[in-house]
């Protein structure tokens, strides 16, 4: 990774024997979709060093700086330290003797690594649980696309030395080598290798739960766009050169939907996981509005609303949620939203602007949008069916602590009632009536009750679907038919750190994970998903973290102070510890995630 060092020119063309490849390449009749975001369709080579959008990162000798950062003696094995190289800054890793320096900042949302958890030869950031391999900088774990920068390290009398692009220093991210597209009909037909349903829609969910039990814990929004983009960019990444076609019921390109509820005033540029041309170059197709109304799997081939028609040999269902709405009287009335755009976000900030909100629902949606527009709302009313916020999730204490820091930001909670009518005035919502009999002034109305999965067009085909509607995938993300695959937050599929049961997790961050996994079979490496679950949150400028599967715990163990926000609580089921959640006490819930992740099993005594 150095000018030193030869060039190695990678070849990335996949050749299949003939008898495969006619398999692969399907019939072309009809027409491409006019909403297609092509690729260029043609092929080239890639070097090692090159990146996307920017060039690559280590152009020069004079572009490169070196520096003497430490004694040999200065770190001990397991130890991490920021180290300044004039340009930038660098994570210095020791671990089994050998030094490793990399990109100091987790490129998801920039958290400080060396606060975060080095164990088994990789880093786990202390915000979001993404987990980088020191040896290479790659992404090993989500949430986030990219990895890390790995730079050149020496030992000389007894000084460590550190040499790194000042390129690289500054973006603090990298992405991995991927092929092109070399599909001569890419963009011009009604065939293609993969394609993947659902990338990019919005995803609202009522929360974790084990098969049959429907156990809500929270409503938010999580989608699997995630899930569609991961997919798409492994098998890139993974040397596959044939087509493939994202389509979405959006009219944007996959984005960062956790932030919506979390900054309503956010655009679609801004919020966007990659840019148009990321997807030009690397000729991954997106068909934008486009809805699917049938999959045939017997001709593996879809339907589109349109008529269009789209053959696969590969394909991934990615679908999502469809967010419930209220059911009262007055439903129809303007100015109620469940939050499915950047649109509708910034929409509900315009009309909350100094006038009356209200938020159904106490879960992670409501309470974030509540949250944010306690500074532009007159008013801020919560309306909640259950005792306490988040109690099934966290439990009624630490549910209790953060409905007060509510409280002290002028958030009013109307708790154990809901919905009874909605009353208009001129169309527009004026009032919001409850069942016990109170009435309070709205002007606008955000709705997060929960959500179904959005699998109703797969009635009709011969994939299964369970009683609720979920999609259930084995470990390597595979349906009940060949060839097509399932991810995001409508499937169920078995966790393997809590003894394979059934469960459908729909986290931003497990919706990467099974992308990826799903890619890996769809390419035959026969993996699995493993991923410890890990989720977050933030409200008033305050973080809280999550990891694990906390269904059904039986107690709560909590250190630190609840009152100041500073705690860490464990779930515990029997003598398990099965979740972790905390506020101002990082790295403990990565900790907590790493030890889940290796596969051992943290007692109650053991927190106790």
């Amino acid at each position: 990774c150095c000018p030193a060092c030869p060039t190695v020119e990678l070849k990335i063309e996949v050749v299949l024997p003939e008898k495969e490849r006619g398999k692969e390449e399907l019939s072309a009749s009809g027409k491409g979709s006019p909403r297609a975001y092509q690729g260029n369709g043609t092929a080239r080579h890639f070097h090692a060093e090159e990146r996307l959008p920017a060039p690559h990162p280590y152009p020069g000798a004079q572009d490169c700086v070196e520096a003497a950062v430490c004694h040999v003696k200065d770190l001990e094995n397991g130890q991490m330290r920021e180290v300044e190289l004039g340009w930038g800054k660098v994570l210095l890793v020791k671990d089994n003797g050998e030094f490793h320096a990399l990109g100091h900042k987790c490129p998801h949302y920039g958290a400080p690594l060396v606060k975060g958890v080095l164990s088994r030869g990789r880093v786990r950031c202390p915000w979001h649980g993404a987990c980088f391999n020191i040896s290479t900088g790659d992404l090993e774990d989500f949430p986030g696309l990219d990895s890390l920068h790995k730079f050149q390290v020496k030992i000389e009398k007894e000084k460590v030395y550190v040499r790194a692009s000042k390129q690289a220093l500054q973006l603090q991210r990298r992405t991995k080598v991927m092929a092109k597209c070399i599909s001569p009909s890419a963009g011009h037909s009604s065939s293609t290798n993969v394609l993947i349903v659902g990338a990019g829609w919005w995803r609202g969910y009522e929360g974790q739960g084990e098969v049959g039990e429907g156990w809500s814990l929270t409503h938010s929004i999580v989608p699997s766009g995630a899930a569609g983009l991961v997919c798409a960019e492994t098998l890139r990444q993974e040397g596959f050169s044939d087509r493939i076609v994202l389509c979405t019921l959006d009219r944007h390109l996959p984005y960062d939907r956790p932030k919506l509820s979390k900054s309503l005033d956010a655009q679609p540029e801004q919020l966007a996981l990659r840019p148009k041309e990321f997807f030009r170059a690397y000729g991954i197709e997106v068909l934008t509005e486009a809805q699917v109304v049938t999959v045939d799997v017997r001709n593996k081939k879809v339907v589109f609303k349109d008529g269009f028609k789209l053959e696969y040999s590969k394909l991934l269902l990615a679908p999502g949620s469809s967010p419930k709405t209220l059911s009262c009287k007055g439903k129809e009335v303007e100015n109620v939203f469940t939050i499915r755009t950047p649109e509708d976000a910034n929409r509900v900030v315009r009309l909350a602007r100094g006038r009356n909100a209200v938020v159904v629902g106490a879960g992670f949606l409501g309470m974030e949008v509540a949250a944010y527009l306690t500074e532009k709302a007159h008013s801020v009313s919560v309306v909640e069916l259950e005792e306490t916020p988040f109690r099934r999730f966290l439990g009624e204490r630490v549910g209790r602590a953060l409905m007060k820091m509510f409280e002290n930001n002028r958030v009013k909670f109307y708790m154990q009632t809901e919905v009874s009518e909605l009353r208009a005035q001129e169309g527009k919502l004026k009032e919001v009536v409850l069942k016990s009999s109170k009435v309070v002034r709205a002007d606008v109305c955000v709705v997060g009750i929960g959500a179904v999965p959005a699998t109703g067009f797969l009635r009709q085909s011969s994939i299964n679907l369970d009683s609720r509607g979920f999609i259930p995938v084995n470990k390597m993300m595979q349906t009940n038919i060949p060839g097509v695959f399932a991810a995001g937050d409508a499937v169920t599929f078995p966790l393997a750190w809590r003894n394979n049961r059934k469960v459908n997790i729909p986290h931003w961050q497990m919706a990467h994970a099974q992308g990826r996994v799903a890619a890996q079979n769809m390419l035959a490496q026969e993996a699995e998903i493993s991923t410890v679950p890990y989720l977050w949150t933030a409200m008033f400028g305050k973080s809280l973290r999550y990891a694990g599967y906390g269904e059904g715990f039986d107690d709560v163990i909590i250190q630190g102070d609840l009152e100041e926000l500073k705690f860490v609580a464990f779930y515990t089921k029997g003598d398990e510890v099965i979740a972790v959640a905390s506020m101002n006490y990082d790295p403990i819930v990565s900790k907590v995630a790493e030890v889940l992740a290796s596969g051992r099993a943290i007692r109650k005594r053991e927190v106790e």
